[in-house]
């Protein structure tokens, strides 16, 4: 389901993905620091992996690529409702500020829960479900504020590599009812 949806704070503005943004998007996802995907499992991909993978999201009618841009234009980050199962009304989300300097400012708060009142607002949804690795506190606080409960661990889970080790993959979720008492709180 293709949507046009705009959201403005503090001049930075989170809006739809469009084809036309995919080589910002290459620029925005080849300079990813090491921290970031240190705490979300990312890994380097080749600009034919990214651009490709992109234009295929932006075109699938089970997901909602929503884009973070920075005041000067650069894509900052991005927030995406995916795995979209419409009879179930069940979606997964994820999160992700490629840039530090947008990180630590409620950047992602502000995204999050926009991306949030969007699944359940617009897009008809009843759970909207994420997973966090448990070395990132930073973003299951941020989660947490948005509504989003903890559901289960599944633990050792994450292999972060011989020097570190396993952490656990939180599980976490909101459900209609509970945001709709948020939305109304």
């Amino acid at each position: 389901m293709r949507v046009e949806t705009t959201w403005e704070r503090d001049g930075y503005v989170l809006r739809s993905a469009a084809a036309e943004d995919v080589d910002a998007y290459w620029e925005a996802f080849d300079a990813l620091d090491p921290e970031g995907m240190r705490l979300t499992g990312s890994v380097p991909h080749t600009r034919e992996e990214v651009t490709s993978f992109f234009l295929r999201c932006v075109d699938d009618p089970d997901r909602f690529d929503f884009l973070v841009v920075a005041p000067d234009g650069r894509i900052v980050g991005e927030s995406v409702i995916n795995e979209v199962d419409w009879e179930a009304r069940n979606a997964n989300f994820r999160i992700y500020l490629f840039d530090v300097g947008g990180r630590d400012h409620g950047l992602g708060s502000w995204a999050t829960c926009a991306t949030r009142d969007f699944a359940f607002g617009e897009a008809g949804l009843h759970r909207l479900s994420l997973d966090v690795f448990s070395i990132n506190p930073r973003a299951r606080r941020v989660y947490e504020k948005a509504g989003f409960t903890v559901e289960g661990v599944e633990r050792d889970a994450i292999w972060l590599g011989p020097e570190e080790g396993y952490c656990d993959d939180v599980l976490m979720a909101i459900l209609e009812d509970e945001w709709r008492a948020l939305a109304s709180a």
